[in-house]
């Protein structure tokens, strides 16, 4: 399985650094990419008659979606088949990389080089974000100029996509502080690879990720609490990283980050014209309640119900729950408020079950990071960026997964008179 597991993490790498991976070109590449892996696990699955195959509850709802598509298509309830089949190969090239993840990633040892691949990749994108931000604003990697205009950090066209991408990864960083899932000697380190994605979040500005980003934050505070005291102390490590996070900023240039709350950009969606979008999806869910008026056609049929035009296509209403409803109707909406449903029942489930200090810390970022892009995503459309989607969808594995046993068994030492338990490491 090793050789899934690598090809996984290029996948999550390669989506994320190839412009969220929103291009024909990349996104092609990805599907390619998952299709290749499974037909690679299958191999590896016929010829190993001692593997087994995990089935994570979560694969259930991801089904259903693709499910409604499929019935869209062979009833001719979209009225644009094509858009609807190329949004049915993104679902499924989603869930065969979620399916995949829950066969590769099952030992502490593979949980735990992936929580470093999440640290190393948020910071260096963010970084790359920091750098690019003030030698090269509004191009991406120094030489590619959006042809639609928009918003650049980072590797992304929208600053509240690169948003939302911090807010997948930034949380392992911080509750691996919090919960001393790693050695006191990596505490350092780790708090730096942390302090600069945070700092990167603040930098580019975005409303929605940095009150979404609060909300982690304050998941990771409450669930910290649920331990009676034996992690809280570790509470004040977030604070620390918070504070060097608001002073790394204040050193690179606080007036940017101000001017640009304060500010709405030409590029940026009013809330008015939010507001606008969030009607006309309405009417459409109103006028298709049962079926939907077509996976990912909501860029054809949503002129039909444009109150307040300005010029630019929307192809999508900045707000994934409506457009879910929108698209799919009431048979897509309670796949949705299932796979909610199961993440929370799971994910509580595995986060109280007896487990390690890095099996926990693992479990309580991944449920700040599902938190805090489910509460980004009321107001943009995070869920619809390939990258974002698919460390959505890790992020919820991770929720999901069975708690692991601490690697060192708990021993007493004495130092001096007194007596401690030692963290594990």
């Amino acid at each position: 399985m090793k050789g899934i597991r690598v090809g996984l993490v290029c996948l999550f790498a390669f989506s994320v650094l190839a412009f969220g991976a929103v291009e024909v070109w990349s996104q092609s590449l990805l599907e390619i990419g998952a299709s290749l892996l499974l037909i690679s696990w299958a191999v590896i699955v016929y010829r190993d008659k001692q593997s087994t195959i995990r089935w994570n509850p979560l694969n259930w709802p991801l089904l259903g979606f693709i499910a409604v598509g499929v019935v869209q298509l062979a009833f001719h309830w979209t009225p644009n088949p094509f858009l609807t089949r190329l949004e049915l190969l993104r679902l499924a090239a989603y869930f065969i990389i979620f399916f995949l993840t829950a066969q590769a990633f099952r030992e502490r040892a593979d949980f735990v080089k992936l929580a470093w691949f999440l640290i190393v990749l948020g910071f260096s994108v963010a970084l790359l974000g920091i750098i690019q931000h003030f030698t090269s604003e509004g191009s991406i990697y120094w030489s590619r100029q959006p042809l639609q205009g928009g918003d650049v950090f980072g590797p992304y066209v929208n600053r509240n996509h690169f948003a939302g991408f911090i807010e997948l990864v930034a949380p392992v960083g911080l509750s691996l502080l919090v919960f001393r899932g790693l050695r006191r000697d990596l505490f350092p380190m780790v708090a730096l690879l942390t302090i600069i994605p945070i700092g990167a979040l603040i930098l580019a500005a975005s409303r929605g990720g940095i009150v979404s980003f609060a909300l982690e934050v304050g998941v990771l505070v409450v669930l910290a609490r649920t331990r009676r005291g034996r992690d809280a102390p570790r509470i004040i490590a977030m604070g620390v990283v918070a504070l060097a996070a608001v002073v790394l900023v204040a050193w690179l240039g606080a007036g940017t980050a101000i001017e640009r709350l304060s500010n709405t950009r030409i590029s940026d969606v009013t809330v008015m014209r939010r507001a606008s979008m969030f009607r006309g999806a309405e009417h459409i869910f109103r006028d298709h309640p049962i079926k939907g008026a077509g996976l990912g056609a909501i860029v054809s049929v949503y002129p039909r119900y444009e109150t307040l035009y300005d010029g630019y296509v929307v192809d999508h209403v900045h707000n994934d729950y409506i457009e879910a409803l929108a698209e799919t109707g009431l048979l897509g909406g309670l796949c949705g408020v299932a796979f909610l449903w199961l993440l929370y029942r799971e994910a509580r489930k595995s986060f109280v079950a007896e487990q390690g200090h890095f099996s926990r810390a693992l479990h309580a970022s991944a449920i700040a990071a599902v938190c805090g892009l489910l509460l980004h995503t009321w107001v943009d459309f995070n869920l619809h960026i390939p990258s974002n989607a698919l460390l959505f969808l890790l992020q919820a594995y991770l929720a999901t997964s069975p708690p692991l046993p601490s690697e060192v068994p708990m021993k007493r030492q004495r130092i001096g008179s007194h007596a401690r338990a030692p963290i594990e490491e």
